[in-house]
């Protein structure tokens, strides 16, 4: 079970007073809770001082370590704040609209951003100036933050008029361009081709064929870039990437997970955060290509992720925590914390702990007496990590185990055992700081690869081997894993009433509300554990939540926040999958499922929406595809004439029923809609005779002494009726040939 670390700023503020963010919940705001700076929270308490004592209001936004220690712990620059400014300090990962504002500010300004983020507001909240890391002294001719400081308490009292009308232009400026909106409310014909050739062409071409992933360091895992097509040339792409990925630093082989990204290009060292959102994406890229390709190396390391939430990120109640640290302290009582100490070992450490296996498992994982990070001039240009060795295999664990004369499995289960034990001694070390806030749209990703894992994993080869630290449950657990998810947030974080949902959790739910990505990520999570679970209140509650609180109704597409507080200044449409793929993104998705699932009163209307959504977008599609291209996924489903329906009949309880399920997902398949209903169930039939009277007939029409009958319905045909597992994989495999050879004419 997972459990929260101390804060760093509590042992830094050792014999101060705390400032207001120690009443806050968030674990980043009461890291800084000890700071001589006299931090506010985002909120009225701060804006109503600036404005009375009509000064400018200083807001950080994303950790810096750095930063921290250099300016925010100096009691000489927190005077300089406390006398001249209000300091705000923003969780961007709890308010991701704030965030967002001011970060569009500084990248439109200044032709790029980053974190941190720093920015000096009027009092009224528009943008002065900012920038991101600001050294606390003048060096190499660039000023210091302290300089920085006065010159803006100067200008503020000299030329405040023209810093006001310049950041109410710029707000403007920006409004403008962020309002995107469609001259058609349809989706070009072309566009769905246009877009997915550019977005493999810009690809390709930025593809890195000795060590995969696409540009040079740092490496991001962008799970996004790796929606699967089952292409063979993108399929090479994408399974020399992942394998790349699984092999490399960047993967925890100890623990299992991933961290935030490689600071060289061949995915060696990493920087050693993790994070919710990767992990529920990599997790489920790796369950596609194991579906594509058959080869259990890939649903091995999708177990390897969602056992590594289950151990470490799951809380009491069924939450998903966000995320765990880059940093922690190399032995008790350390002063500070260094990047990578929970997870670098010393030549010493292996042969101490391994004994007579320590020569085979070093020479698996490159581990050397000198240190290891020698892989890139990109690794370790500062020797950190000097004497250090981040754990990465080089050759296959085939040719290693051909090398030493044993089988693979004899193999696998020794560095399995190593693992084990360097597990036991590791969790001994002082741990990296856990984030246990809890995020709707992070848990809606992670709910969506549990739910998925629970039916795709079932097609493992029957005697498949696993070790450490990989579990090798029954594939039915992680099922639970996600519905145990889901209702925590629906009974925490969710508003039935007014069915609304707060952002996020922590000693109770924080003040945002709900954002376009919480209830986006959500539904998709919701769709897939109706789809692989069969429990009718996920769907309900699904098409309950996509409503129009975020649609821009004229102009097609979602904003990013419902535009209720006065105090955000901008309502976005993102349109950029990054390491998180965006709202819009999402929707359109959302959209396209579940107008495959609702009659036609309903379905006309999410397929309105989703071709005025993409109408907005065409021409960043059209000319930058690999900025979206999870969006160029959702126009090539919109294309496809007719997505698939199986419908499964029968007692869910059953065993038949439950084969019927697991041959269904023992094939790829993302134009195909799952719909399982038992004709017993008031409930269940209720909902489909108010919302599809098409599957309620099929339902009641069903051989009532068969326990599963599956249904196989496309382009408004249905092949008759099979009762078998076996039979149902031979019909879906014939019906993805067909579509299959009717894309390729």
């Amino acid at each position: 079970m997972a459990a929260s670390s101390s804060s760093s700023g509590e042992r830094h503020g050792v014999g101060r007073s705390p400032n207001r963010l120690a009443a806050e919940h968030s674990p980043y705001l009461l890291q800084h809770a000890y700071n001589p700076v006299d931090w506010y929270p985002w909120g009225e308490e701060a804006f109503e001082k600036a404005r009375r004592k009509d000064v400018p209001i200083f807001l950080s936004s994303m950790k810096c370590h750095v930063m921290e220690v250099e300016s925010f712990e100096n009691d000489e620059i927190a005077k300089i704040l406390n006398d001249g400014f209000v300091s705000i300090k923003v969780d961007r990962e709890e308010r991701p609209d704030v965030d967002k504002v001011y970060m569009t500010y500084v990248s439109a300004l200044y032709g790029g951003g980053g974190w941190p983020l720093s920015v000096f507001l009027s009092p009224n909240l528009k943008p002065l100036m900012g920038g991101t890391y600001f050294p606390p002294d003048d060096k190499y001719g660039r000023p210091g933050f302290k300089t920085i400081l006065r010159k803006v308490k100067e200008a503020w009292e000299t030329k405040r008029d023209a810093l006001e009308k310049t950041g109410n232009v710029v707000i403007k400026q920006l409004r403008d361009a962020l309002s995107a909106k469609a001259s058609s409310q349809d989706m070009p014909n072309d566009l769905a081709v246009v877009s997915v050739d550019n977005c493999v062409e810009k690809l390709a071409g930025s593809y890195d064929p000795k060590f995969g992933g696409y540009g040079s360091a740092p490496k991001f895992p962008r799970p996004v870039e790796n929606c699967v097509s089952e292409s063979q040339n993108i399929m090479k792409m994408i399974t020399h990437t992942l394998q790349c990925m699984a092999r490399g630093g960047v993967h925890d082989h100890v623990g299992g997970g991933f961290h935030r990204y490689s600071v060289d290009e061949c995915w060696h060292v990493p920087h050693f955060e993790k994070m919710l959102y990767d992990q529920g994406q990599i997790a489920n890229v790796y369950l596609d290509t194991f579906l594509i390709t058959g080869d259990e190396y890939y649903s091995s390391v999708a177990r390897d992720i969602l056992d590594y939430l289950r151990r470490d990120m799951i809380g009491e109640e069924g939450e998903i925590y966000s995320a765990e640290d880059a940093d922690s302290a190399e032995y008790d009582g350390a002063p500070r914390k260094r990047e990578g100490a929970f997870y670098v070992w010393t030549n010493k450490e292996i042969e101490d702990t391994l004994g007579e296996n320590s020569e085979l498992f070093k020479n698996h994982y490159y581990v050397k007496s000198s240190g290891n990070c020698d892989l890139s001039r990109m690794s370790d240009p500062h020797d950190e990590f000097k004497g250090k060795n981040v754990l990465i295999e080089r050759k296959q664990a085939s040719l290693m185990a051909s090398k030493c004369g044993k089988s693979v499995d004899e193999y696998a289960q020794i560095l399995g055992d190593c693992q084990h034990k360097l597990f036991d001694v590791r969790s001994k070390r002082p741990r990296p700081h856990l984030d246990d806030k809890v995020i709707v749209s992070w848990n809606g990703l992670a709910i969506s690869a549990f739910a998925r894992a629970s039916q795709i994993l079932k097609s493992e080869p029957t005697g498949t081997r696993f070790c450490f630290p990989i579990t090798g449950c029954n594939p039915e657990e992680y099922l639970g894993v996600a519905e145990k998810a889901a209702r925590f947030i629906k009974e925490k974080l969710y508003d039935s009433s007014s069915n609304r949902l707060n952002h996020s959790y922590r000693n109770g739910p924080a003040k945002a509300p709900g954002f376009l990505d919480d209830y986006a990520f959500l539904i998709n999570g919701l769709l897939d554990l109706y789809e692989y679970g069969g429990k009718i209140e996920w769907l309900m509650w699904a098409a309950h939540l996509q409503d129009e609180l975020f649609l821009d109704k004229q102009g097609g597409g979602y904003f990013n926040t419902p535009g209720e507080d006065p105090s955000v200044l901008l309502r976005v449409k993102e349109d950029y999958d990054g390491a998180e793929p965006s709202g819009n993104s999402v929707a359109a998705i959302n959209l396209i499922r579940l107008s495959s699932i609702f009659d036609a009163a309903k379905s006309d209307g999410y397929k309105c929406n989703v071709e005025h959504l993409l109408a907005v977008f065409q021409t960043r599609l059209r000319e930058l595809g690999i900025a979206l291209p999870l969006m160029c996924c959702a126009a090539d489903m919109l294309s496809v004439p007719s997505r698939k329906q199986v419908v499964l009949v029968g007692n869910k309880e059953s065993t038949e029923f439950r084969d019927m399920v697991a041959a269904t997902f023992s094939t790829y398949d993302p134009n195909r809609t799952v719909i399982q209903i038992d004709p017993r169930n008031t409930e269940e039939m209720g909902f489909w005779e108010s919302n599809n009277a098409i599957i309620a007939q099929m339902a009641r029409s069903s051989p009532p002494e068969k326990p599963a009958v599956a249904h196989v319905c496309q382009d408004f045909k249905c092949s008759p009726p099979v009762t078998s597992a076996d039979a149902l994989r031979v019909l879906l495999n014939k019906t993805v040939a067909a579509a299959t050879s009717s894309a390729a004419a």
